[in-house]
This record gives C-alpha cells, structure tokens and sequence, in this order.
C-alpha cells in the first residue's frame, strides 16, 4: 500500500492512535492452487478465500479505551465488502474520517462500512468492552478479522476528534460548466452473445457508447455495440470544465455489482438514487448494486491537471475485462466534447 500523509495526520487524536493497514484481499483457490481462468464460471463456481494482509482472519489486539486507525483496502476483484463488528458484547465503535483518500469535514459514527472493489476508507476505531469480536462482511461466511479487546486499559480513555482539517473543496451545480455538461453512465450485460466459454456482452452504455457493428441489427446481440474499442474515445473532456454524470445499472439481482471508477479525477457523489447527500462524499469508485430498480449516483467532477488518454470502467475485474470499460480524453484544447 502507498500511504499519503497530510494535515489529518497531524490532528492530536489521530496522532496518538496506532495506524494499522487493513488490506483485505479476495483470492480463487482450488485444492491450494489459482486454477486457469477458463469461463465465466469460473468467478462463480470457485469460492472466494479473503485474506487481511495476506493471513486468514489474523487476529488484532487492541486495549479497552484505545483507538487506532485502520486504512481500509478493499482489494478484492469480484466481491463488494458490507463491513461491521460483531461481538457477545458491544463492539468498538467505529467513525469514518476519510472517503478514497480524501478526509471528511467530521468524523461519522458507522455501523457499517461500505467498500466496493477498489475503494479505501480511513477509520478511527474504538474498544470499550473488552472480550472478542469480528470484523466480518455481509454475505461473507467467515469472519475476514478477530479482534481481542484486551490488557490494562488505556488511562485516560483516548478520544475521537470533534472535527478534522478541511479536506476537498466541494462542488456545486453552480459550477457546471453550460448546459452541456451532463452524461449518463449505464452497465448492462446481454447473455449468450458470444460462442465460448466467454458469452457474455458486458456494456457501457448511455452517453457516447461504442458504436454497434450492426447499428440497424438487434443491438442486444450485437457484438461490438457498448463494448471497450481501444480505438475509439468515448468521452473528450476538457481541461478546467466541471461536469455532471449520472451512472447507473440496469442489472435486476441485486448481488449483481458494478462499481464505476473514473481514472484521474475523483468525484463528488450529491445523489444515490435520486435523493441529495449532505454533505456529498468524494470517491474515485463508486458501487452501483442491481435491484428493480437498479441503483444509480449522480457526481459532478472537475478535470484538472493532466491530459491524455485513460479509461472509465467498472471495478469488477471480470466485467471490466470482458469489455465493460471506455476510452476517455482529457484535453487543453478548445476542442468541444462529442
């Protein structure tokens, strides 16, 4: 893990707490060894072994009345993490300081902890009760962590601070750059498109998709249409705009995950399906769960600082592979985005 220090490290409360990398892990293991990535049944039919910081639910320690802080590292490829404790007594307290990177005005007290593929948070937590407990993730069987409240007590009792340096300057609608500033972002996936033990069409679509091999044929089982072409832009962003993107799935099961990550500039999400977040959270992933409806966030992002070509893409790394990605272009020039 590379971590990058700023003025949060230096608020006294954090100071003074242990700062624990928690790196959790998900791993495809068959009789001991990573067996050949052959079809797509291969994510599914071979259970996930997950690991924090290489071990199998290792075992921390932490005394009653102490805090420490936990980078959190959900580096796992196909699984989105619902995280919590649980205990015989009450667990430790946990209180979210940072999103992807980027500090929040205040700590917030969580039950539970949301991470999509890719995403980082930074927690305090702290012990009260002494006794065992687990971190452990919704529909995960096992526990991923033991924690072992135990010793002679932390005297006095550490603290959570009240507040935290400002981090990112927020966004606002009033910075939208005209009135052709917002794009749609929808994955979808059409089954049985392709012969193989690959079928699948993962696709992007909405906004500026891939064009179709067929524009006048069924699209569903077209086999370019909304689908990664490393030689085709699909968005030409231009530097020092600000922009409003919304990004949803039309995936009906609600296991079905689709986390969307946009390389370079991190976003601010205002809405998760259509109701306003206050305050609104930075992010560089954001997970998208499937349902009737499906969920969908709307951002709004600032291109700053570099140019070039890289990618949007989902963040699970089975789709993403098999063509749920699009080419982006970040420009100086006073060339108009498609």
């Amino acid at each position: 893990m590379i971590v990058v220090e700023g003025d949060v490290d230096e608020v006294p409360e954090i100071r003074a707490a242990a700062d624990l990398i928690v790196c959790i892990s998900e791993l495809k293991l068959d009789d001991g060894r990573v067996p050949a990535f052959t079809s797509g049944d291969w994510v599914t039919g071979i259970a996930s072994t997950f690991t924090v910081n290489g071990t199998v639910n290792p075992t921390l320690r932490i005394r009653p009345g102490e805090v420490q802080r936990w980078r959190l590292v959900a580096a796992t490829a196909f699984t989105a993490l619902r995280l919590h404790l649980t205990g015989t007594t009450e667990p430790p307290v946990m209180a979210q300081i940072a999103q992807d990177g980027i500090t929040f005005p205040a700590p917030v007290t969580r039950d539970e902890v949301n991470l999509a593929m890719g995403n980082r948070a930074d927690i305090l937590v702290r012990a009260e009760q002494p006794g065992r407990y687990e971190l452990r993730a919704a529909g995960v069987p096992g526990p991923l962590m033991t924690i072992d409240v135990a010793g002679p007590p932390a005297n006095p009792p550490m603290e959570l601070p009240a507040s935290l340096p400002p981090g990112r300057p927020f966004l606002d609608e009033g910075d939208l750059s005209g009135p052709g500033a917002d794009r749609e972002i929808v994955f979808h996936a059409d089954p049985a498109v392709f012969p193989g033990p690959f079928p699948n069409a993962f696709r992007v679509l909405g906004s500026h998709p891939t064009p179709a091999a067929d524009p006048a044929g069924d699209l569903t089982r077209d086999p370019a249409y909304g689908l990664f072409d490393p030689g085709h832009t699909n968005h030409t962003l231009r530097l020092g705009t600000v922009e409003r993107w919304t990004v949803r799935t039309d995936e009906t099961m609600p296991e079905h995950n689709h986390p969307f990550h946009l390389h370079t500039n991190s976003v601010l999400l205002t809405h998760r399906n259509g109701r306003r977040l206050d305050p609104p959270v930075w992010h560089d992933t954001i997970g998208l769960t499937g349902g009737r409806p499906g969920e969908s966030a709307t951002f709004l992002v600032a291109f700053e600082d570099f140019t070039g070509h890289t990618i949007a893409h989902c963040h699970q790394l089975h789709h993403e592979e098999l063509g749920m990605m699009q080419t982006v272009h970040y420009t100086d020039g006073e060339e108009a985005p498609p």
